[in-house]
């Protein structure tokens, strides 16, 4: 509880630190029209047919709209504020599941771990789809193994949480259906044990006893989907067509930057999961995940361990394991990074608690000594990450782990700041520097600032008293991602964002002097 109320005070402290992304600018239109469809009984259905986000759920949009009418902070400051709040939630879900696996110390362990994950953590600030889609998923998982627990009799608690997760989950991304075949196979294991011990017709009716007890959760979980999701019960079959939707890659395919080659991201290669995930989680997240991952799988196969136990392991165990493991199979376009796939780091935190547990129980029975120099040798390992969340502020996301040599390493070889964060400073220092140097646009205009990058967020960034543009010849200023596809051109730089070395954005002084071109290639 400490911990989660330190992770909360420094959201509180913080949170107005990040800036604005890709994204933003339309999910907050977004929100701001499920709202008005709702508060006008349905007769404003712009919502429904809103760019492609009408076949994604909108909880997170609305959410923050509606808070963003009565709270003290401006929109996107708001939306950055309800992330960390959403976020932090789960951070508590991961905690209980897995205290219930792992005991107390399994459940602090995973806390911890996930806690200071710069993945996880810096993406529940920014990402209005990916970080709260981990949340529900890591809800619903945590509904599952509490029902499988319990199996066969799960009683209305936990029957409201699978309600819960399945509600969140679907009204969030369609993408939750994957969550289907590991709890799946948690069952099947659970009913294959049964028939060779009890025979089939009793394991069967146990099942039945089973489906029935949660088969309330279905209706209660469709009613939240709803509520989230509008137009996916405008017709039955619309989660089949989103699903169609998003199975084959719907934009114009753009080149990202992987292991320093340009490559179009319908063509990524299998390995671009589980490189990127070694690359990128931390060294105690990535040891202790793998030991309760191999762990879980043999536990799973025991036939001394309690049935009900093999179940709930190898759910997890598939959580963590299993979406990876289709994308390196059915290879679908893969970009920015892993935040796709955020969702399945919370159960491996809890797979790293679970081993953590393992781990100290055996050692305890040899020598406290021994418990005392592993916790000093995890305290030392976590220190890794939370020295990189520190340094890297506000761009945790963009995060590789110390044994891959950070992000210095990673410059030019992997995406960093693909969300474009790094124009709030880079549009602070701007101002700052005019203001310092009592500059004042010419008379009947504004100043101009060329692009390279998210336009929108620039603006928003900017302010009134600028105007943005893609077109250089007549810009004043050039504000530039430090990626790719922005040129490094040779003109007296005003404002330098950088992280451990690493430029994340610039601003030039273009006035004066021949326009250069500040793209090397069209972005995204």
């Amino acid at each position: 509880m400490f911990l989660l109320a330190a992770v909360a005070l420094a959201a509180a402290l913080t949170f107005r630190d990040y800036g604005l992304g890709w994204d933003d600018y339309t999910h907050s239109q977004y929100g701001d029209l499920l709202l008005k469809l709702y508060g006008s009984g349905f007769a404003d259905a712009r919502a429904l047919s809103f760019v492609n986000l009408y076949k994604y759920g909108g909880g997170f949009d609305m959410l923050a709209a509606l808070i963003a009418k009565v709270a003290p902070f401006t929109l996107y400051e708001t939306r950055r504020l309800v992330g960390a709040a959403v976020g932090i939630v789960g951070l508590l879900i991961t905690w209980r599941l897995a205290r219930r696996l792992g005991g107390p110390v399994g459940g602090l362990v995973a806390l911890v771990l996930l806690a200071t994950c710069p993945i996880y953590y810096g993406h529940m600030f920014i990402n209005a789809k990916d970080a709260p889609f981990a949340v529900a998923m890591v809800l619903l998982l945590y509904g599952a193994v509490r029902a499988l627990d319990e199996y066969p009799n799960p009683n209305a608690r936990t029957m409201v949480l699978v309600g819960l997760g399945l509600g969140a989950t679907f009204g969030a991304r369609i993408l939750a259906v994957v969550a289907g075949p590991y709890v799946a196979a948690g069952i099947a294991l659970i009913v294959a044990v049964e028939i060779s011990r009890i025979g089939a017709g009793k394991a069967l009716t146990r099942c039945g006893q089973f489906v029935i007890a949660l088969l309330p959760a279905l209706p209660l979980g469709y009613l939240i989907m709803g509520l989230l999701w509008p137009w996916s019960i405008l017709s039955p079959l619309n989660p089949l067509h989103a699903a169609e939707y998003f199975d084959t890659f719907f934009e114009k395919p753009w080149r990202e930057l992987y292991e320093g080659v340009r490559i179009a991201v319908p063509d990524m290669p299998a390995s671009y999961l589980p490189h990127l995930f070694a690359l990128k989680l931390p060294e105690a997240m990535l040891i202790l995940g793998a030991i309760g991952l191999i762990g879980a799988f043999v536990a799973a196969a025991r036939p001394r361990v309690p049935l009900n136990r093999r179940a709930c392991l190898l759910t997890i165990a598939l959580a963590a394991i299993f979406p990876v493991v289709l994308a390196m199979i059915m290879r679908p376009a893969l970009y920015n990074g892993l935040r796709h796939f955020v969702f399945v780091i919370p159960p491996f935190a809890v797979l790293g608690g679970v081993a953590a547990s393992w781990i100290i129980d055996w050692l305890r029975e040899r020598s406290r000594i021994a418990v005392g120099v592993a916790a000093a040798v995890f305290a030392g390992a976590i220190a890794l990450p939370v020295t990189e969340l520190v340094r890297l502020h506000p761009y945790e996301y963009s995060s590789f782990n110390w044994a891959s040599g950070g992000v210095r390493a990673a410059q030019g070889r992997y995406m960093l700041d693909y969300w474009g964060l790094a124009f709030k400073q880079a549009a602070q220092g701007l101002r700052a520097h005019l203001k310092q140097t009592h500059e004042k646009p010419p008379a009947g205009r504004r100043w101009v600032v060329a692009i390279c990058g998210p336009q929108p967020p620039a603006d928003v960034e900017l302010g009134p008293q600028f105007e943005t543009t893609w077109e250089e010849k007549r810009a004043d200023f050039a504000m530039s991602l430090g990626t790719f596809y922005c040129e490094d051109i040779a003109r007296p730089v005003i404002v330098d964002i950088q992280r451990e070395g690493v430029m994340y954005a610039r601003v030039y002084d273009l006035r004066g002097r021949p326009t250069p071109n500040l793209l090397t290639e069209p972005p995204p």
